[in-house]
């Protein structure tokens, strides 16, 4: 068994015109957003092996607030910045197998397509959500379209 939680960075600021999209950083609801759903998955006893975030500024820092909350290291994936589904997919697939439980902190609608495509499911994804996957497979590489199943998910207002 896999799991995978589908993570969308947390709110992000705009009040800069000048900043490239890819620089844009965490506003003060972001800030506060992160960290507490980060401490609250910890806190429902949601496992964690693995975080893999893009690099854009404003998911890196939503994905080191994971990391800080769980003890872990932040592996940044070039491909996760404005990522489709299939990118996402395949970035998944090349996991190693001795992960169980990995985290992906990236954007929409990359992360809500992919959630899509490994469920069957379309849902919303406001800021900060975590949309956990479960999929019955021994090896990430066997992920395929519709092998995962919706488990929960978590936004900062639920």
């Amino acid at each position: 068994m896999k799991t995978l939680l589908l993570t969308r960075h947390a709110k992000s600021d705009w009040g800069d015109p000048s900043v490239a999209d890819h620089d844009r950083p965490l506003n003060e609801r972001g800030l506060r957003d992160a960290p507490i759903m980060a401490r609250r998955l910890r806190d429902e006893g949601i496992r964690l092996d693995h975080i893999v975030a893009s690099t854009a500024l404003r998911a890196r820092t939503t994905a080191d607030a994971y990391a800080s909350a769980y003890g872990l290291e932040v592996a940044d994936e070039p491909l996760l910045y404005a990522a489709s589904a299939r990118s996402i997919m395949s970035v998944a697939s090349e996991l190693p197998d001795e992960t169980d439980v990995a985290m992906f902190v990236g954007h929409n609608p990359g992360m809500q397509y992919a959630f899509a495509e490994l469920t069957g499911e379309f849902v919303e994804f406001p800021t900060c959500t975590v949309a956990e996957c479960a999929a019955d497979v021994d090896s990430w590489a066997e992920l395929i379209e519709r092998s995962g199943r919706f488990v929960s998910l978590r936004t900062p207002r639920s």
